[in-house]
């Protein structure tokens, strides 16, 4: 096929979010209350995420003040919960930006979602009990995006975190191993375009899968036991 005859069509969508796991991420306000954000522009490397924020959201400027927070992975079960949280910020008062939107102010987010905070070990903020996946993390730097760009300059930032603890559901555990998940019992929620979805079946054996995992362990992992 040449580029003559490709079946592609040019478009220019508003987001280009094709699909990633929802976090919820809870974070320490500055009068010790707790805020719980949901957000799906993540992704991890080894013991370590890269989050892709607005710097105006609460979260971004609690980490920025603490250095911590939480990533509470949700199944697809869980949507109805997440969703409560839609439109909703622990900014008092709401910014203009936000209220535009449709967004109010909600103190207490946990009850607001029907979830319930559960003690973190190595840093302040809770954990999520609901949550299948939970990994308390401190922020190891910050990368400010499109900076060569005037209109866009200063308005997001990608938080590099590093994992300090995961605690996982029983259920989602490998048979017979004791540090590795399931990925047929893990279901996660998934937004795609501004909608939930979940997780099908396997669709074919992979061949990245030959590799042991263990191989991959890096020294994150060996750091994370002195928090």
């Amino acid at each position: 096929m040449t580029a003559t005859t490709s079946t592609h069509t040019r478009i220019e969508p508003g987001i280009l979010y094709f699909g990633t796991p929802v976090v919820l991420i809870s974070t320490e306000n500055e009068d010790g209350s707790v805020n719980l954000a949901p957000m799906s522009s993540a992704f991890w490397l080894g013991w370590r995420a890269m989050l892709g924020l607005s710097t105006r959201s609460k979260t971004a400027k609690n980490m920025r003040r603490t250095g911590e927070c939480v990533l509470n992975l949700p199944s697809d079960s869980l949507a109805p919960a997440v969703d409560r949280l839609a439109l909703t910020t622990g900014e008092n008062p709401v910014p203009p930006r936000k209220i535009d939107r449709g967004y109010r102010f909600e103190p207490d987010k946990f009850d607001l979602a029907g979830l319930t905070p559960a003690p973190s070990e190595t840093v302040a903020p809770p954990r999520v009990a609901e949550c299948p996946v939970v990994m308390e993390a401190v922020v190891e730097a910050e990368h400010l995006v499109a900076e060569n760009d005037e209109a866009q300059r200063g308005g997001v930032v990608a938080f590099e975190v590093r994992i300090q603890r995961v605690h996982v559901h029983e259920q989602i555990r490998l048979p017979g191993t004791s540090d590795r998940i399931d990925p047929d019992a893990w279901r996660p929620l998934i937004m795609s375009f501004q909608q939930f979805y979940g997780l099908g079946p396997q669709v074919h054996p992979s061949t990245l899968a030959r590799i042991p995992e263990h191989l991959y362990r890096g020294p994150d992992i060996e750091r994370s036991r002195c928090a």
